[in-house]
C-alpha cells in the first residue's frame, strides 16, 4: 500500500468534511475565498465532489503502489 494514496484519501475525506459542514477553520477559509471567484455560492459542494475524487484517486494509489 502506498503511503501517498492513503494521505491523498485522508485530504479528500478533510474536504468533504469541511464543505459539508461549511468549515471555518483558516485552511479551508482561504481555499473558499480563492474558489469563490469561479464558483459562486456553490463553492461547498465542488469542495465535496472534489473531495469525493480525491479519495478514489487515493484509493487507486494505494492500489496499486
Amino acid at each position: 500500500m502506498s503511503g501517498w494514496g492513503v494521505c491523498l484519501s485522508a485530504v479528500g475525506v478533510l474536504f468533504i468534511y469541511w464543505g459539508r459542514n461549511k468549515s471555518t477553520a483558516a485552511p479551508y477559509r482561504l481555499l473558499v475565498a480563492r474558489s469563490r471567484l469561479l464558483w459562486g455560492d456553490r463553492v461547498h459542494g465542488f469542495f465535496q465532489v472534489a473531495g469525493t475524487l480525491m479519495v478514489v484517486a487515493g484509493a487507486l494509489v494505494a492500489v496499486a503502489g
